[in-house]
């Protein structure tokens, strides 16, 4: 039989009740057993148009059960989840951390090893986050100079970190 609106209403007031109460047993939460019944609902209300039941009750207990499970599934997925990020999120929060804090202090220290207009066009650029025409402004050199001096500071920057890094 395909499902029209009013012989949904009718399935909704037979079955929801007893669906609920069997949800509410497997996943031993109100609200979530509220959610899953809805969804079956929903299911059934879209696909009524094409869905053919021979058995509308066995239907929505099997689908309801099969909902739960699933409920039960992922939520054993995430609280196992959310036991290894717990369990393994300090050390490698701390490595990357310490990682991130060794690779800052060896740039800072190339930085402040470049000759000293090269740092300072630098440190305007990166730091300070002026245009290539603020900084020609402000140093009074030609934009040309400063994309040169930008340039120039990569580069050495590129090199002394690779041989620290042995890359």
């Amino acid at each position: 039989m395909q499902i029209n609106k009013k012989q949904f209403e009718t399935l909704f007031q037979l079955y929801w009740k007893r669906m609920f109460l069997f949800t509410v047993k497997t996943v031993a939460d109100e609200e979530d057993a509220k959610e899953i019944v809805q969804e079956v609902f929903k299911s059934l209300w879209e696909r009524s148009s094409n869905l053919e039941l021979a058995d509308a009750e066995r239907y929505l207990l099997r689908s309801v059960k099969l909902k739960s499970l699933e409920y039960l599934r992922n939520k054993g997925n995430k609280i196992r989840h959310h036991k290894v990020i717990l369990h393994n999120k300090t050390p490698y929060y701390e490595d990357n951390n310490f990682q991130y804090k060794e690779l800052k202090n060896q740039l800072n220290t190339v930085v402040e090893s470049l000759p000293n207009q090269c740092k300072n066009v630098f440190k305007m650029s990166r730091e300070e986050g002026l245009t290539n025409k603020e900084i020609a402004g402000n140093l009074l050199i030609t934009e040309r100079a400063v994309e040169y001096h930008i340039s120039k500071a990569l580069s050495i920057i590129r090199l002394r970190l690779s041989e620290s890094l042995n890359i």
